[in-house]
């Protein structure tokens, strides 16, 4: 294990690649402690920003902002985009686009600090990497688009939502479980 001591970094004299050589691994936290600190992260958002905790909101604006700046005549014709990116509204000026960025990078250094950042695909023993690869891709499309449809994703409406005890988060969040419960059975050979 390298690691970068106090004397390498006065002097700075430590090389990028002594800062992101591989690091021990360090046992994930206890869940009971991961929701309690969850909790508090949602707390602060609503108390800091007056909205909760998501992803899928910002992703859209991204996707918006990028599609705004190649087809605005599409965007300026369609009401959903139009609320988000019609005329001189810019998709990026709004309290989740920082969010999102949050978390990419609190993911990124959370990995690197407990030694888990690497590139690899997990996978069952009797699966290839690409078939991973694809059922992915086309899981998370599917997520995508149903997030879209529920206005807001896992964890807008489930952590966000459910917290104030909307009715909508809640019934989406027992959904969310019972179809991935009836789906398990099919693609189990994808994880054993």
């Amino acid at each position: 294990m390298t690691t970068v001591t106090q004397k390498q970094v006065r002097s700075k004299s430590f090389s990028l690649a002594a800062l992101f050589s591989r690091r021990e691994t360090r046992p994930y936290a206890h869940p009971f402690l991961g929701g309690a600190l969850l909790g508090i992260v949602l707390f602060l958002s609503f108390f800091i920003t007056g909205n909760g905790l998501g992803a899928s909101g910002g992703l859209n604006r991204i996707v918006v902002f990028i599609e705004d700046l190649i087809a605005p005549q599409h965007v300026d014709r369609v009401s959903y985009l139009l609320k988000m990116a019609g005329g001189e509204v810019n998709p990026l000026d709004n309290w989740i686009i920082p969010m999102v960025f949050g978390i990419l990078l609190g993911g990124f250094v959370s990995g690197w600090r407990n030694g888990r950042l690497k590139a690899e695909t997990g996978k069952g023993p009797n699966i290839s990497v690409r078939t991973r690869w694809v059922t992915a891709f086309v899981g998370g499309a599917f997520m995508g688009y149903g997030a879209r449809l529920a206005r807001g994703c896992t964890s807008g409406q489930a952590l966000s939502g459910g917290a104030v005890l909307s009715v909508g988060s809640w019934a989406f969040m027992l959904s969310l479980f019972a179809g991935a419960y009836a789906l398990a059975y099919f693609v189990r050979k994808l994880w054993l």
